[in-house]
């Protein structure tokens, strides 16, 4: 089993997807251990003065002119945990608990929260146990970090709440660690508040959309291109001398994919035939444009992810000098700002796509393929209802992509008065990334259906194109014919793209794509 090594300097996304959705082991190196133990000698040494310092002898929050006496202290840690765990709603995918408790235990490993080595030992435990605390989808503002999500990860290290075990039944947690050997652990001064204050759900949560949004932008540049032969359009405007007069890199990179995949194209090109046309329409002229401009967004929410992994977020912080000192890098902003553009950008790429497959199905806009691709139109209805749906999730796209980061909701007695419901836009987020899927989907279901009806009409798609009809039809998509129940159809296709197999199937062909 892969292995991954929290040291004290964050971790990487590679490392993040592992252990969320491959069950990666986790290990904390010797620096980390050392570094645990150095910041909490300053930690208990704090606590042993008289003076108050916030997170090791006060109350939190808006309690935290409170200053707490030493018998109480680990109460007070306790408390904070179980009262914060106060999520509601459906419980969340096990990969994002995954990556949630991961990336929480990178900021413990990293020395400056104070917390004993012990107590990230036993993170790392539950996590190569296979055990998933459960976490609910509503209670978190993004600030201070994701609050409720955490302190739910936190109970199950004390013992408390519920849990999932690695064979998906959710048991106490108590019973849980005890089947696997594991203590409960003893919260003492700063731990509690170190548990559960940071950005680490927004933040995996990102991180693996930035992963599926890769493949699916590659994969919508293969189906453009697609419907770019399908309809018969022209592959001259994906000319690298075109797209390097306006130089974005994610243009270029797209362009080439489709330019690519088109190579050898007996569909292309034929404006000046029997239907003459001087451009082809926006949708398909201008994809290159719109993905690109998708694929930038992608590079710079993805700068943000990296600096964020390096990052070690808790309040207070215990500094290299021996200072503990409050802040405010628990704020969400830089995460949830880049979560609501994906957002945006997504429900862009959805837009394009559907009006494409709308073109290939339009028999007055198609340039000679049947209504609606049906095998006997009338009789038939084809792919009619197929773009009904793909409608509907462009439509709810465009919902998603209003920004949860430009609201904010005062909480703690208005201590906490500026949010960044950073949370809220990574859920939503997960709902656009799974709803483009299947917008991509159909219209490869549509696209790949067209040109196989252009074979009919004797014109040859790029062998890039028949590499993809292959492959998708050995994955179960069936290919024209009469009316048939198409939910599978469509469904087999999703998985398809989500899969990778539209980039697995092209690459052989065309070479590593962008």
């Amino acid at each position: 089993m892969h292995t991954v090594v929290v040291g004290t300097s964050g971790t990487t996304a590679q490392d993040v997807i592992a252990v969320a959705r491959g069950n990666a082991r986790v290990e904390l190196s010797a620096a980390a251990v050392a570094a645990l133990a150095a910041a909490r000698e300053i930690v208990d040494a704090l606590a042993a003065k008289p003076e108050p310092v916030y997170g090791v002898s006060t109350g939190f929050g808006a309690l935290a002119s409170r200053h707490i006496s030493p018998e109480l202290r680990a109460q007070l840690q306790r408390n904070i945990v179980r009262s914060h765990a106060a999520g509601m709603g459906p419980r969340v995918e096990r990969e994002v608990v995954r990556a949630l408790m991961f990336l929480r235990l990178k900021t413990v490993a990293s020395g400056h929260t104070g917390v004993r080595p012990e107590v990230a030992q036993t993170m790392a435990d539950v996590l190569n146990a296979g055990i998933t605390p459960v976490v609910h989808e509503y209670g978190s503002l993004g600030c201070s970090g994701d609050l409720a999500p955490l302190s739910h990860c936190a109970l199950t290290l004390m013992g408390e709440g519920d849990a999932e075990g690695p064979d998906g039944t959710v048991r106490p947690a108590g019973e849980l660690l005890a089947a696997h050997g594991i203590a409960p652990v003893e919260l003492r001064e700063k731990e509690g508040l170190a548990l559960l204050n940071g950005t680490d759900g927004m933040l995996g949560m990102l991180i693996m959309a930035l992963a599926d949004l890769r493949t699916l932008y590659t994969s919508a540049d293969i189906t453009a291109a697609l419907s770019l032969e399908a309809l018969l359009g022209t592959d001259k405007v994906l000319a690298p001398e075109l797209h390097a007069i306006r130089p974005h890199p994610g243009q270029g990179a797209s362009a080439d994919n489709m330019l690519r995949v088109l190579a050898g194209s007996g569909l292309t090109g034929h404006h000046q035939d029997d239907a003459p046309r001087v451009q082809d329409a926006y949708s398909v002229r201008c994809a290159p444009q719109v993905n690109g401009a998708g694929r930038d967004t992608l590079a710079y929410a993805a700068t943000v992810a990296d600096r964020e992994l390096a990052a070690a977020v808790d309040n207070p912080v215990v500094l290299p000098d021996g200072r503990v000192e409050s802040n405010g890098n628990f704020h969400g902003a830089p995460v949830a700002y880049v979560l609501d553009f994906l957002a945006i950008a997504a429900a862009d790429l959805g837009s394009i796509t559907e009006r494409r497959t709308d073109r290939l199905l339009d028999k007055n806009r198609s340039h000679g393929l049947p209504p609606f691709l049906a095998d006997d139109a009338g009789v038939d209805s084809g792919l009619m209802i197929a773009q009904y749906t793909q409608a509907a999730l462009v439509s709810e796209m465009k919902r998603l992509a209003v920004p949860a980061s430009a609201d904010s909701i005062p909480s703690s007695a208005m201590q906490e008065d500026h949010v960044s419901m950073g949370w809220s836009a990574a859920r939503k987020l997960r709902t656009a990334v799974g709803n483009l899927a299947r917008i991509v989907a159909v219209e490869l279901y549509a696209a790949t259906r067209a040109v196989e009806l252009r074979a009919q009409q004797g014109l040859s798609p790029a062998p890039a194109t028949r590499a993809v009809i292959e492959a998708l039809r050995a994955a179960g998509v069936e290919g024209p014919g009469p009316d048939r129940f198409l939910s599978p159809d469509l469904a087999a296709a999703d998985a398809f793209v989500r899969a990778g197999g539209l980039v697995s199937a092209v690459e052989p062909v065309t070479g590593p794509l962008a």
